[in-house]
């Protein structure tokens, strides 16, 4: 600030910038090898697939139940999104993956979103994609600090996108990473989010310059970077992450205990952990209302904790950008019954970390008597 260098280029001869720091950690931390530092994760979306090599009106498959981010990255990067199932664990539906793939044999990628950090069978998702000649990318913006076998999430596609916008588990207000092991992907992703002439030997996680060559002539620059503000603000928050990653898991696997042993266990279910997930991150915790459950019963449970203090939402309100309903910008063209079906019921409420742990006593118990409320009604 007092030097007033926050553009990420304005280094000396032999100075990294706070940028090229940040992004070294954020590598470090997921593995990747490469990684460029964004104004947004929507922006690292949308360069995923331009670099995958997505041309206008080109088809990608993707998550019906994820935020309206993933759908506009697509419509921003000139794609045009068909939408797979999501099912009752809140992740894509291999199956229908499966189908929408034999139905639109000319998609170009299949974009995977981790919503709210829960993973799909992804070893099932990239054999249906190497069989069908698609290319996988990941949308890891929920799902840093989660871990697929003996890696971060975000290998088994060829690029991933994280996040560090508000609520995020790193928050510099608005940004965005794209990371990958491809060094193509890498070079593009620099050169479009801003390193023209010969700024990209001012980054330090890219490939050489043997894969730069003419691409700042070749491809726009549409000016994405990250400043050294927002680098500055996310730096300390990485060497926290699994002290943090620990403390939300603690508190919501109690939160779960205190739930399935309640007297309205019978009427919820917590969505299941696909196998091969060997870290979850909780920094949040959704509930499937049982079918017993009206619709009307359904927002009588919200109202009543809102009443309480506690912020609940129903994925599958009208108003919710997690809807695909509300999607009008890309509509679904097919119909979604499994995931329509699964987002009347599916609540969700943050697990702030700043609270203490006798607080999610109280949470657990206005989620109880707010539920048992609605169904006396």
């Amino acid at each position: 600030m007092q030097s007033g260098r926050l553009y990420r280029y304005n280094t000396k001869p032999g100075e990294d910038s706070v940028v090229s720091k940040c992004e070294e950690e954020i590598a470090a931390y997921t593995g990747h090898k490469y990684c460029v530092a964004l104004n947004s994760c929507g922006s690292a979306i949308m360069l995923m697939m331009k670099c995958a090599g997505l041309k206008p009106g080109d088809e990608v498959l993707s998550n019906a139940f994820t935020f309206g981010a993933v759908p506009s990255a697509i419509e921003h990067a000139g794609g045009k999104v068909v939408y797979v199932e999501s099912n009752y664990d809140h992740v894509l539906d291999v199956n229908d993956l499966e189908k929408k793939l034999v139905a639109y044999p000319n998609a170009k990628c299949v974009l995977v979103s981790h919503m709210r950090g829960k993973v799909a069978d992804m070893d099932a998702i990239a054999d249906a994609c190497k069989r069908h000649g698609a290319i996988l990318l990941e949308d890891c913006a929920h799902s840093l600090g989660v871990r697929w076998g003996d890696k971060h999430s975000g290998h088994v596609g060829v690029a991933a996108a994280i996040s560090s916008q508000s609520y995020k588990m790193i928050n510099s207000g608005e940004g965005g990473f794209l990371l990958t092991d491809d060094p193509i992907i890498a070079a593009k992703a620099a050169v479009y989010a801003g390193a023209y002439e010969g700024l990209s030997a001012k980054h330090k996680t890219v490939p050489g310059p043997e894969y730069f060559k003419t691409l700042p002539v070749e491809i726009p620059n549409y000016s994405m970077r990250m400043s050294n503000l927002h680098a500055a603000v996310i730096r300390p928050q990485i060497k926290t992450l699994d002290e943090r990653i620990s403390k939300y898991n603690q508190r919501y696997y109690d939160l779960v205990d205190m739930l399935e042993s309640s007297r309205v266990a019978h009427l919820i279910n917590i969505p299941s952990i696909t196998p091969g997930v060997s870290l979850m991150v909780h920094d949040s915790i959704q509930i499937n209302l049982s079918k017993e459950v009206t619709e009307e019963q359904v927002q009588f449970f919200i109202e009543e904790c809102h009443s309480h203090g506690l912020p609940v939402e129903l994925f599958g309100a009208k108003s919710n950008a997690r809807n695909f309903v509300n999607w009008k910008f890309a509509p679904a063209e097919d119909p979604l019954p499994l995931t329509a079906e699964m987002l009347k019921r599916a609540v969700d409420c943050r697990l702030p970390l700043m609270w203490e742990d006798s607080d999610f006593e109280d949470l657990a118990n206005v989620l109880i008597e707010s539920l048992e409320a609605a169904v006396s009604e």
